[in-house]
């Protein structure tokens, strides 16, 4: 649904929606010829599906590979096709950092290179975030005419790094190839006008390769989702509700801030994520909790490691469901297979719980084939949220 038509039907009420989005969900087989989660046992998630609306959904379109961005734009009911943001950005709101319109920000990797300069581990063996702290600092020593430079330390391997200064493009490339065995690329221009910030991030990499020589394993960077802060609709403006985020991970604080939510103070581990949605139950209408583990091990090709992650957010379902929200959903913002080992462009398993006006369609079980079979089919992730809606009795009706 556009979101001019769900401003338009939206009405208040007393009803909440939860949303668990498990990071990288999907999976497809290995040589076994299951998936991570057909051999996850998840008792709770099966007997959940049993007792909900199941489909899969499609996060950006059939055959495309979407990025965290995109993928939980969808699942709040943004079109990614038409509201697209950088990550540098959500990186930049999700440390709370003092973005101002005119900055472009970047999401950065510290990395592994060999003698010959090719990438040999794109996240840096996952840095430690003490570490990524003290390199940071070194990159604080960069100076380059003409701008203010910002590195900032997020999560792991992950910075922030932002120019600020008059006349910044973000029509910019990427410098991460996104293999290992390649070298990291320049920032190239998309039009004339960004040149002069293509030159002042190039600048900024060349220094900070010469300060990174020697050390591990952090010894380069690469750079990623160049961009300024964009207009975005706001969530609740739109749906009439108090909407809440919940998320350990800085980007996904960036991610709910963007459309409007209020993020919540909360813990790193996802006990106390859940700690935080009970304490918070009768100050939100909407809320969104966010369990990464799943994604991770998808990204370093431990197909077992997924399968425990998996089985480890299995244990917290109950607590969940006692809740209590009149909608219950959860979904994926991608798939992230251990077998690709990284985000692809295969449909997510979701399920829909309510006690409300619900036909359940008694899927076996929740994973790829099973909701392949359910209800709901296969269907755009953007459709979500006006789903949930409807079942919470948020939906006026369209037309006379």
């Amino acid at each position: 649904m556009e979101l001019d038509l769900l401003r338009e039907l939206s009405v208040p009420s007393d009803s909440k929606i939860l949303m668990l989005v498990i990071d990288g969900l999907g999976g497809v087989p290995n040589e076994t010829g299951r998936s991570e989660l057909e051999q996850a046992h998840v008792p709770h998630l099966d007997r959940l599906a049993q007792e909900s609306l199941c489909g899969l959904t499609v996060p950006v379109a059939p055959g495309v590979t979407p990025g965290s961005g995109p993928g939980h734009l969808a699942l709040f009911g943004y079109d990614p096709l038409t509201y697209k943001v950088g990550r540098g950005v959500l990186e930049a709101l999700g440390i709370d950092f003092d973005l101002q319109p005119s900055d472009v920000a970047a999401r950065g990797n510290f990395c592994t290179t060999d003698d010959a300069g090719r990438i040999i581990d794109r996240r840096a063996g996952r840095l430690p975030t003490e570490q990524n702290a003290e390199t940071c600092a070194l990159l604080r020593e960069i100076s380059i005419p003409g701008v203010q430079v910002f590195v900032e330390p997020v999560r792991e391997h992950r910075f922030l790094l932002v120019l600020r200064g008059e006349g910044l493009s973000d029509r910019l490339t990427e410098t991460d190839p996104q293999r290992e065995g390649k070298e990291p690329l320049p920032v190239r221009a998309l039009d004339a006008d960004a040149e002069p910030t293509a030159a002042l991030l190039n600048e900024f990499i060349a220094q900070a390769k010469a300060k990174l020589a020697g050390r591990h394993p952090a010894n380069m960077l690469t750079l990623r989702g160049l961009a300024k802060h964009p207009p975005m609709p706001s969530i609740t403006e739109t749906c009439k509700f108090r909407a809440a985020a919940i998320a350990a991970y800085p980007m996904y604080r960036g991610l709910a801030k963007l459309v409007g939510m209020t993020v919540l103070k909360t813990g790193m581990t996802f006990a106390e994520e859940l700690e935080t949605l009970r304490a918070h139950r009768d100050e939100f209408d909407y809320f969104f909790i966010h369990y990464k583990p799943a994604d991770s091990a998808g990204e370093d090709g431990d197909f077992q490691k997924k399968i425990r992650a998996l089985e480890d957010i299995d244990g917290f379902i109950e607590d969940l469901h006692a809740f209590q929200a009149d909608v219950f959903m959860i979904a994926g913002d991608h798939s992230t297979p251990a077998t690709i080992a990284g985000h692809s462009w295969h449909p997510v398993p979701f399920l829909l719980h309510t006690q409300s006006f619900a036909r359940h369609d008694g899927t076996e079980g929740f994973n790829e084939r099973a909701c392949a079979n359910g209800v709901l089919g296969t269907f755009p992730a953007k459709e979500a949220l006006s789903l949930a809606m409807a079942y919470a009795g948020r939906l006026a009706k369209y037309g006379a």
